[in-house]
């Protein structure tokens, strides 16, 4: 626990943008991850199986929440609110990630803030290397559009 749990916990809180968010989530997929710990054939995997499970949390809840957004719509007739982003470059940057589809944010975070090979990320998110590097390149492309570089860099 001690040793897995703060990387789930940062994978989470990059993934959904709320660090309290992230802790349940990431507690959630350890609890989980560790009940099926004995069907795991390789138990040096469980940092990977338990990767895969906080990624698809992050996707269910994501899922729920566009479900719950078009349900609310649908009542008031009123498009949802979304929170204004604060000003700084880190938080333009966060603001643009959490824009991202879910699995194109996934992606990213799992490529360059866990530095996962191409084909850990894939496994990670149930999909092929080329996959992932699509969505990488997807979500770059639109980062690079919606945050343009500064004069300083």
């Amino acid at each position: 626990y001690v040793r897995h749990t703060p990387g789930a916990v940062r994978l989470a809180a990059l993934i959904t943008g709320d660090a309290d968010l992230a802790q349940d989530i990431a507690h959630d997929a350890f609890l989980r991850s560790v009940g099926r710990f004995r069907h795991l054939r390789q138990p040096e995997a469980f940092e990977a199986y338990l990767r895969r499970a906080v990624v698809n949390a992050c996707t269910s809840l994501f899922r729920r929440r566009k479900v719950e957004t078009a349900y609310v719509r649908r009542r008031s007739g009123a498009p949802a609110a979304f929170d204004e982003p604060d000003h700084g470059r880190r938080d333009e940057l966060r603001a643009a990630l959490s824009a991202l589809p879910p699995r194109q944010r996934a992606a990213v975070v799992l490529r360059y803030y866990a530095d996962l090979s191409e084909h850990q990320a894939g496994e990670a998110l149930g999909c092929s290397e080329a996959a992932v590097r699509s969505m990488v390149a997807r979500a770059m492309e639109t980062l690079r559009e919606r945050i343009p570089r500064s004069e300083t860099t």
